[in-house]
C-alpha cells in the first residue's frame, strides 16, 4: 500500500483505465477491420452483439486475475500469462453462449476463427511496444525514481537485489537505513547509510521518491513511528510486511471493511478461475471420454472375463474441502478394501489380479474417473486423491497436508509426472508428494494443467512404482 502525505492510500487510476480502455476499442475494433477483407461478409448487428459480450467477459475477467494493476514491478513474463488466460476463458465463454443460443450458425468462422487467434496478438503487442517505450525512456535517466529501503533483514535483500537486477523498472537505489550499527548485521549486500533520523531529513531535502519498510512486524511502534514522521515528506511510502514467514499458500492481497488482508491459505480456484477450470474440464473430458469409449468397453468385458467380482471399483476419497467422494476404478484387485484401514499396494501383492498388474502399471484402471471429473467431484488436473483411512492417517503426520483439498482432486498431477506416484511405505515419499501437490495449487495456471496433461501422455501413465 502507498502513503502519502496526509497518510492515507492513493491509487493511480489514470493508467489502469487507459489501458482498460484500448483493450476494449482492440478488440471492437480488430474484429470490424478484419471484417473488411471479406467483402461477402455483411456487418449486420449481431457482429457488434459479439464485439459487446466479447469486452464485457474480457473485462470481468482481466479484474479478477489484476491484469490493470501497476506495471512497475510485475514480471512481464506474468502479465503475458494472465492476457492469455483472460482471452482463453473469453472464448470459451462465447463458444458456450453461442452453443446455448443457437447462434454460431449466424456467424462467419472464418472471421471469427481469425479474430479470435488476432486479438490476444495484438493485445501483447501493444503491451510489448509500451513496455519498450518505458524502458528507453527509464534507460535514459526519465521517469526514474530514488528509493531508500529502511530496515535490514533477508526481506530488505530480496527488494535490492529485486530493484538492482531490473533496471527497467526505473528505480535507482538511494540507500540502506537502520538505526543499528553495521556491526550487527551480516551479509550486507549494500552498506548502511544512516538511521531513520537520517532517512526522514533526505526525504525532506527531496533526494528520496520511495521507501521501503522492511521492518519485522513486531516492531510496530518503530513503523508507526517513521510513518508518522515521513508524513511530513511528499515521497510515497510502501510497507513490505514479513508475510512470507508464514510460508503463505496462494497468498494474495484483498481488504475486508476497507482494510487490506492478506490470505495465508485460499484456493486459487475462486470466481472466474473456477468457472475456466471446470469448463476446460468438461469440454476435455467429453472429448476424452468419446475417443476412449471402445477401450473402457474392451477394459469392461475383460476385467470381468478374468476375475470374479464387480467391473467396477468405488472408495470412500476426500475431495474439494475435505468432502467425502465416490472415486471410479476398473476392480484391479480381488478385495475392495474401503473401510478405516486400507493397505497399501505393494511390490508382487497376492490382492492384484493378473489383469489388474497391467492395468495399474498403465493407470488404465484410472480411466472411469473421468465420469467424476464430467459430474463435477474431480479435476483432470489436481491432486491425487487418497482413500478416507489414508486421509486420517497422514494428516497428523504431516504439516499441510489437508491443504491439497484447497482444489479437487485429478486424475493426474503435478506429483505423478515428476514420479511420486506409487507405494508410499516411508514418510518421505508422502512428504515428496504433498510437496508437489502444493507446488501445484501455489502456482496454478490453466497452461500448467495443459502441461500436466501433454506430460502425462508422454510419461505419467506408466511407472514402475505403480503396484
Amino acid at each position: 500500500m502507498a502513503i502519502h502525505s496526509k497518510g492515507r492510500i492513493r491509487d493511480l487510476h489514470f493508467l489502469p483505465l487507459l489501458f482498460k480502455a484500448l483493450d476494449m476499442v482492440l478488440i471492437y475494433t480488430s474484429l470490424f477491420t478484419l471484417s473488411l477483407f471479406f467483402p461477402h461478409i455483411e456487418w449486420v448487428p449481431h457482429y457488434n452483439l459479439l464485439a459487446l459480450v466479447s469486452i464485457l467477459i474480457f473485462v470481468f475477467a482481466a479484474e479478477s486475475v489484476h491484469l490493470y494493476q501497476s506495471w512497475r514491478g510485475v514480471d512481464f513474463s506474468l502479465l503475458v500469462k494472465r492476457v492469455l488466460i483472460v482471452w482463453f476463458v473469453t472464448i470459451i465463454s462465447l463458444m458456450m453462449l453461442g452453443y446455448v443460443n443457437k447462434i454460431t450458425a449466424e456467424y462467419s468462422r472464418m472471421l471469427v476463427s481469425l479474430w479470435l487467434v488476432a486479438v490476444p496478438i495484438l493485445l501483447l503487442v501493444w503491451r510489448t511496444v509500451f513496455k519498450g517505450v518505458l524502458n528507453y525512456f527509464r534507460s535514459k535517466g526519465y521517469n526514474s525514481r530514488q528509493v531508500a529501503v529502511l530496515g535490514v533483514n533477508s526481506l530488505a535483500n530480496q527488494v535490492i537485489g529485486h530493484i538492482e537486477k531490473n533496471p527497467s523498472l526505473g528505480m535507482l537505489l538511494e540507500g540502506l537505513y537502520d538505526d543499528r550499527g553495521e556491526d550487527r548485521h551480516d551479509q550486507l549486500v549494500c552498506p548502511i547509510v544512516g538511521d531513520t533520523e537520517t532517512l526522514v531529513k533526505n526525504a525532506q531535502d527531496g533526494k528520496i521518491d520511495l521507501v521501503y519498510i522492511t521492518l519485522p512486524m513486531r516492531a510496530e511502534e518503530r513503523i508507526k513511528d517513521v510513518v508518522n514522521k515521513l508524513a511530513d515528506t511528499t515521497v510515497t511510502v510502501y510497507l513490505v510486511p514479513d508475510i512470507y514467514t508464514y510460508q503463505l499458500f496462494n497468498g494474495s492481497w484483498t481488504n475486508m471493511a476497507g482494510h487490506p488482508v492478506v490470505s495465508v491459505f485460499e484456493s486459487p480456484f475462486l470466481g472466474v478461475n473456477s468457472f475456466a477450470k471446470r469448463v476446460q474440464d468438461i469440454i476435455l473430458s467429453i472429448i476424452i471420454l468419446t475417443v476412449i469409449s471402445p477401450l473402457l468397453l474392451v477394459i469392461s468385458v475383460a476385467v470381468k472375463m478374468t476375475s470374479v467380482g464387480p467391473v467396477l471399483f468405488k472408495q470412500r476419497r476426500y475431495g474439494m474441502s475435505g468432502e467425502e467422494i465416490s472415486v471410479w476404478k476398473f476392480r484391479s484387485m480381488t478385495t475392495q478394501d474401503n473401510g478405516s484401514e486400507i493397505k497399501q499396494a505393494t511390490k508382487n501383492d497376492a490382492r492384484i489380479t493378473r489383469l489388474g498388474g497391467f492395468l495399474r502399471r498403465t493407470s488404465l484402471d484410472e480411466l472411469p474417473q473421468f465420469f467424476n471429473v464430467l459430474t463435477g467431484g474431480m479435476s483432470i488436473v489436481g491432486p491425487r486423491p487418497h482413500a478416507v483411512a489414508h486421509n486420517e492417517f497422514y494428516r497428523n503426520q504431516i504439516r499441510g497436508y489437508m491443504l491439497r483439498h484447497a482444489v479437487k482432486p485429478g486424475i493426474t498431477g503435478w506429483a505423478q509426472i515428476n514420479g511420486w506416484r506409487g507405494e508410499t511405505e516411508k514418510l518421505e515419499k508422502m512428504e515428496g508428494r504433498i510437496e508437489h501437490d502444493l507446488w501445484y495449487i501455489g502456482n496454478w495456471s490453466s497452461w500448467l494443467d495443459i502441461k500436466i496433461i501433454f506430460l502425462t501422455i508422454f510419461k505419467g501413465f506408466i511407472d514402475r512404482n505403480a503396484y
